[in-house]
């Protein structure tokens, strides 16, 4: 019980001690009878001013000039609007072009392995070359489509 009290009247002090919060100079009555619904109208309140009220309504029209401005210069401007950036967007679609084509050097050792396991197969069975044949060649064309597929994007990644 006495630890209760001790604790109480430390939070006291420190609550007395803490440095004063800023209070608003003007406190909103409580109109508990005036309750915002759907179907009520919003009563005007003394502290709306003019200037809330036409601030309110400035971004709506300041959008819809910026929308007809935007529509209107599109073909006038420039793509952007600094050397800077227009450098910078360069630099990203040439690394991007050369990540995406790394996978070409996978293509590549994927046709290495067909053929080195043609050449491992034909040496281990040489009366079934025509047929493996026939699969190492289908075996290349799977492995050069995913090459040529990668090459498709690393240019896509340059000139789109």
């Amino acid at each position: 019980m006495a630890s209760s009290r001790l604790v109480a009247s430390r939070l006291a002090t420190m609550a007395s001690a803490a440095p004063k919060v800023a209070r608003p100079a003007i406190r909103m009555p409580l109109n508990t009878a005036s309750k915002r619904t759907f179907t009520s109208q919003k009563k005007a309140s003394p502290f709306t001013s003019a200037f809330q009220a036409q601030k309110r309504v400035q971004p709506s029209t300041l959008l819809q000039a910026n929308a007809r401005n935007a529509f209107a210069n599109a073909q006038a401007r420039r793509q952007y609007s600094s050397e800077l950036a227009s450098a910078l967007v360069e630099v990203s679609k040439n690394v991007g072009m050369g990540s995406a084509a790394i996978g070409l050097g996978g293509a590549g050792i994927g046709i290495g392995l067909v053929f080195a396991a043609l050449l491992v197969s034909v040496s281990r069975n040489p009366a079934l070359r025509g047929q493996l044949f026939s699969y190492a060649i289908l075996g290349f064309a799977f492995v050069e489509a995913i090459g040529l597929f990668d090459l498709m994007v690393a240019m896509m990644c340059k000139y789109v």
